[in-house]
C-alpha cells in the first residue's frame, strides 16, 4: 500500500505541474504524458494501471478546472473496452487509445442495433466532438461507429470547461460490434457507476481547490487591522468546509476502491455521487462569499469552479436520483 501511495503522490505532483502550465492540453499532450494509456494493458502499450490511478488524475484536472478529453476519451472509453470480450479488434482500439492515435468516446442512451445499423439519440455525451469513433452501448452490445456516420452536435452548457454533445444515429453503419464479457446488465451498471464515481472525483477536486484558495485568501485579506481569517465566523465557515471535504474524501475513496476492484459499486457510487457533488456546490458558493466582493468578479475565477460543480451535480444522476436509488435498495 505504501508503494501505491508513493506512486499516487508522484502522479499527483506531475499532473499538477503539467496542468499549471497548460489547463487546456490537447489529446496529443495527454497521450505523450501517458494519461490516455493509463488503464490500457501493458502488452498493448499501456501502463496496466487501474481506475484508482485515473481517479488521481481526475482530481487534479478538477483542481485546475482544466478542459481535457480525459473523462470521455480515456476513463469511460478504457472502461468499456476492458469490459468487452477480448478480440483483435478490441485490442487494436485499446492500443490506439493508449498511443493517442485515435480518440474515442462512449455513448449511452436509447439506441437500437439491427442488421449492422444503429439508430437512436443521446444527450450530454462527454468529449464526443472531434472523436474518430464512438462506442455506442445498445443493449448487451457495443457498436463501434465512425464519427462521420453520426450527427454529433456540440451541446452548450454554462460550464465552459466541459465539452458535451448530442449524438444522433439514423440507420448509421456499424464498423464492428462487440459484446460485454460476463453478464451484460452488470457490465452496463458497472459503466454507469464508473461514470458516477469519476464525476465525484472531479467534484472532490473542485471542493479541495476552493478550500485551499479560500484559506490562502483569508490569511492575507485584512479588515480592522487584522486578517479576516482570524474572525470567528470565517474560521467556523472554513472548518465546516473542511469537515464536509473530509467526509467526501472517505466516500470517494470507498467508491474508487469498489470500481478498481470490480466489486459491486452501486451503493458506494451513489453515496459518493450524491454527497460529494452537493458538497462541491456548497463549498464553491461559500468560497465566493468568503472572498467578498472580489469573489463575484470574473477575474477571481471562482465562478468557473462553481459552474463546473453545478454541472457535475446533474451529470449521470442528480443527488435526488442517487438517493432515491439508494432508498429503493432497502425497501
Amino acid at each position: 500500500m505504501t508503494g501505491f501511495a508513493e506512486f499516487h503522490d508522484e502522479l499527483r505532483t506531475v499532473a499538477a505541474d503539467m496542468l499549471a502550465k497548460d489547463s487546456h492540453p490537447d489529446w496529443a499532450v495527454l497521450a505523450g504524458a501517458g494519461w490516455t494509456g493509463l488503464e490500457v494493458p501493458e502488452p498493448l502499450g499501456g501502463a496496466g494501471a487501474t481506475f484508482a490511478e485515473s481517479a488521481v488524475l481526475l482530481d487534479q484536472i478538477a483542481r485546475a478546472a482544466a478542459t481535457t478529453g480525459y473523462l470521455g476519451g480515456a476513463v469511460l472509453t478504457c472502461g468499456v473496452l476492458n469490459m468487452l470480450v477480448p478480440s483483435d479488434f478490441r485490442d487494436q482500439l485499446l492500443a490506439a487509445v493508449g498511443s493517442g492515435q485515435n480518440r474515442l468516446a462512449v455513448v449511452t442512451g436509447d439506441f437500437a442495433l439491427s442488421n449492422g445499423r444503429l439508430s437512436g439519440r443521446a444527450g450530454f455525451v462527454p468529449d464526443a466532438v472531434g472523436c474518430d469513433r464512438l462506442l455506442v452501448v445498445a443493449g448487451a452490445e457495443v457498436a463501434v461507429v465512425a464519427a462521420t456516420e453520426l450527427d454529433i452536435a456540440a451541446q452548450p452548457v454554462v460550464d465552459e470547461t466541459r465539452r458535451l454533445a448530442t449524438v444522433t444515429a439514423e440507420s448509421a453503419r456499424v464498423e464492428e460490434s462487440a459484446v460485454f464479457g460476463g453478464d451484460p446488465d452488470k457490465a452496463v451498471d458497472a459503466l454507469r457507476h464508473r461514470a458516477e464515481v469519476a464525476i465525484a472525483c472531479d467534484s472532490l477536486g473542485i471542493a479541495e481547490q476552493m478550500l485551499t484558495a479560500t484559506v490562502d485568501y483569508v490569511k492575507v485579506r485584512h479588515q480592522f487591522g487584522r486578517p479576516i481569517g482570524s474572525f470567528q465566523a470565517v474560521k467556523h465557515a472554513c472548518a465546516d468546509m473542511l469537515v464536509a471535504i473530509e467526509v467526501s474524501r472517505r466516500l470517494v475513496a470507498d467508491a474508487v476502491a469498489a470500481v478498481s476492484e470490480g466489486a459491486d459499486a452501486a451503493v458506494p457510487a451513489a453515496m459518493a455521487k450524491s454527497h460529494v457533488c452537493s458538497v462541491a456546490v456548497d463549498v464553491a458558493g461559500k468560497a465566493m462569499q468568503l472572498h467578498g466582493g472580489i469573489g463575484y468578479t470574473w477575474e477571481s475565477g471562482i465562478h468557473t469552479y462553481l459552474k463546473r460543480a453545478t454541472l457535475n451535480r446533474s451529470l449521470f444522476g442528480s443527488p435526488a436520483a442517487q438517493r432515491k436509488r439508494l432508498s429503493q435498495r432497502y425497501h
